[in-house]
């Protein structure tokens, strides 16, 4: 009978037919939900994934009303889709994606086989593959995870139900399985909890905790090895900066994404001493303007030396130190393929070999491609000063000829009408009262000038008409947002002779309290003037929003600075993740590695030393109790403890003994399943239910022996049936 009970209680082919339908349903939203990580154009592709995967996962009988016509054309369709995606689009990875998003949903809309199934799993996987090779989130992980669970749950289902499947009668071509029509959920879930033995369960589960273990482990002690370009997929896609850090920006353009607020750079930092009090991120340098648009000159752009793919880059302000501080950048996608640099600096180390040029005057890196996933790299001796020097440009701008300076690309040239040529000149002096003045000087009146006459705000009033945005804006009286300000400072600078430019990155930040490292976030995105100081052979930082221009980088510096700054809300605590995610997983290098293992190496030597001192501890202890002299309140409580210990002992084995031997045992599921039926039969027959045929199987199942049970699949959709049929027979009784 026991042995009878336990066949009984296996689980049936129509249930595991509906077992790998769901399970290949999870995979299936698994798979699309990656299109999140990897910021490639098809959320309408996904959302129709998603829409089939969870419908018919609800409503299996679904897939039986789509017309027949469709299955043999549905793969010519999606490869006409897929060749008309790829002459339009011109990139291979992002048709590639929709592709296989594309076939997902056709999965979902047909009645899958064990062929079918596999080729699900391997959709999820390659484009789990790809958002892995685009992205380094944290969530990603455990997306992965999942993933790896639900798709080993699915190939462990498969081959259970090989056997049971192979045995049920096959299902007519073309009509809706009899698993489809007589789904419920409800019901193989219930199944699933009489069915599943939870101590093979829990042993899975600690398998699976296991093998992520053991990952873990040789992720931490397997050599390093850095597979350069991403086994080439991220050159198979492009992305767009959203920041709008490009070689020409309009007015406008810096201050749109203030309104972001996620996350574009941590930071890092080596020695909490050398933070400034107010950090400046440089990216971009534009020296040339024309009718509100800012951009590089041809001579600026010719300062970029030659492309070259390598893994360090020397800098030009090497420092002689005892250990060299280094500042460690994560940088965002989407933000430029300008590098974030506080100035000038010793080296620059990133953790694999890429493509970039480099301008030593302005002191800019430049990308050939923007990452398209976060981009570590290492800064050596950086430097934070509001003075940038530079010789080169020092020496040219000496040697000019008197009267040649304008026009020339000396960061003097106006490209601005004679009316607004005059009304600049008006403006200068009213600021300089006439006087000739420094650069340092200039720059400091001038900010207190503009700060006077204009506020500030992300969506200025810029005039109107006949004349130049930005001369409008600075002889206007409107608010306005970082650009004008930057760009009217660079052009009053300009018409003294001054040489000027604009700078685009972010200003500012805070310190994570969780993580100690900065966070920069896209909304402090700032645009600001440098003024080339001749006394000081190098260009001076010029902020005109901040009120002391002359003293930027004085005040509250070091760790006061950070203090100043420091965040501990909860988005903090996320962003901790992020920082902790990307320092000891993603930018896992030799040095991480071998700094990990000395850790732990540490740990285990502290944590065994506290074990062996504890046990001494206790056997010392021990060792006196036993010594000291015995008396009646002695004994009592050693005979007490002793009994406590045996009854403890007994309860664990005879509980065990009577597990093993089956003395607890639960309800057997089929009897439990047709004893609902036959309540639901007389609730919906008026309590007599004899005169249905249904009835006596039910009984059988219920009460009866199991030799002589019948089939109980086929009893439980006969009942179903027999429930409609007599809800639909019971007289309606009127209402008076």
């Amino acid at each position: 009978m026991k042995a009878a009970g336990k066949t009984a209680v296996r689980l049936r082919a129509d249930e595991f037919r509906l077992l790998r339908w769901g399970l290949g349903a999870a995979l299936s939203v698994l798979g699309a939900a990656t299109v999140l990580y990897m910021e490639i154009e098809a959320p309408v592709l996904m959302t129709l994934a998603f829409a089939a995967a969870l419908a018919t996962a609800l409503f299996p009988a679904l897939p039986a009303r789509v017309p027949r016509l469709v299955h043999p054309l549905a793969f010519p369709v999606i490869v006409m889709l897929f060749a008309a995606d790829l002459w339009r689009g011109g990139e291979l990875l992002p048709a590639v994606v929709r592709l296989g998003l594309l076939l997902l949903i056709y999965r979902n809309l047909s009645y899958r086989k064990r062929r079918d199934d596999l080729q699900v799993i391997l959709l999820g996987l390659f484009l789990i593959i790809v958002a892995g090779v685009l992205t380094v989130s944290l969530t990603f992980a455990a997306h992965l995870l999942v993933y790896a669970a639900v798709a080993l749950a699915l190939l462990l289902v498969i081959t259970l139900g090989e056997a049971a499947e192979a045995a049920a009668p096959s299902e007519p071509v073309g009509e809706t399985p009899a698993w489809a029509r007589s789904a419920d959920w409800g019901a193989l879930r219930r199944r699933l909890s009489a069915v599943a033995d939870w101590r093979a369960v829990g042993l899975g589960a600690a398998l699976f905790a296991g093998l992520v273990g053991l990952s873990a482990l040789l992720f931490l002690a397997i050599p390093r090895f850095q597979f350069e370009n991403s086994m080439f997929i991220e050159r198979l896609v492009s992305r767009k900066a959203r920041s709008g850090f490009a070689e020409t920006i309009q007015l406008g353009q810096v201050s749109e994404i203030q309104l972001d607020s996620s996350v574009a750079l941590s930071v890092d930092v080596a020695d909490q001493a050398r933070i400034p009090a107010m950090p400046y991120w440089r990216m971009l340098v534009l020296d040339d303007y024309a009718a509100g648009v800012f951009r590089q000159s041809p001579a600026l752009r010719g300062q970029f030396r030659g492309e070259r793919s390598a893994a360090f880059l020397p800098g030009a302000s090497p420092r002689e130190t005892e250990e060299t501080e280094i500042w460690t950048f994560y940088l965002e996608a989407g933000v430029s393929r300008y590098l974030p640099l506080t100035g000038p600096f010793g080296g620059l180390r990133f953790r694999e070999t890429v493509t970039f040029r480099h301008a030593p005057g302005p002191s800019l890196v430049a990308l050939r491609d923007e990452p398209v996933a976060m981009m570590a790299y290492r800064v050596e001796a950086p430097g934070h000063g509001p003075l940038l020097l530079d010789p080169d440009f020092a020496a040219r701008w000496a040697a000019r000829e008197p009267g040649v300076s304008r026009g020339t690309p000396l960061y003097t040239r106006l490209a601005l009408r004679e009316p607004d040529r005059e009304a600049l000149r008006k403006a200068a002096a009213d600021i300089t009262g006439g006087a000739t003045l420094a650069a340092p000087e200039f720059a400091r009146r001038a900010g207190e000038w503009l700060r006077r006459r204009h506020a500030y705000s992300l969506s200025p009033s810029i005039p109107r008409g006949d004349v130049d945005p930005v001369v409008g804006w600075l002889v206007s009286d409107g608010a306005g947002h970082c650009e004008l300000f930057a760009g009217s400072l660079v052009l009053l600078a300009r018409s003294m002779g001054l040489p000027a430019r604009v700078v685009t990155g972010f200003r500012g930040g805070s310190w994570n309290a969780y993580s100690n490292n900065f966070t920069v976030r896209n909304s402090e995105a700032h645009a600001w003037a440098e003024i080339f100081d001749e006394s000081a052979g190098g260009w001076r930082r010029a902020d005109p929003l901040q009120p002391d221009v002359a003293a930027q980088g004085a005040g509250a510096a070091g760790p006061a600075a950070a203090m100043a700054r420091v965040d501990r809300s909860w988005t903090a605590r996320l962003d901790s993740l992020r920082v902790f995610w990307y320092r000891r997983i993603v930018s896992f290098d030799d040095r991480a590695q071998a700094e990990a293992l000395r850790t732990m190496k540490e740990a285990a030597r502290d944590s065994s030393r506290w074990l062996v001192d504890r046990l001494s501890a206790w056997a010392d202890s021990a060792r006196r109790w036993l010594s000291g002299p015995w008396d009646a309140r002695r004994w009592g409580a050693g005979v007490g403890t002793l009994g406590a210990a045996v009854f403890i002992g007994w309860i664990l084995v005879t509980g065990r003994w009577r597990w093993r031997a089956g003395g607890v045992r639960r309800p057997d599921p089929v009897r439990r399943e047709a004893g609902r039926w036959m309540a639901a039969l007389r609730r919906a027959a008026g309590g007599e239910v004899s005169s249905w045929r249904v009835a006596a199987d039910l009984e059988r199942l219920r009460f009866g022996a199991p030799a002589t049970w019948p089939d109980p699949g086929r009893t439980f959709t006969e009942a179903r049936r027999a429930v409609r049929a007599a809800r639909r027979a019971r007289p309606v009784t009127p209402r008076t």
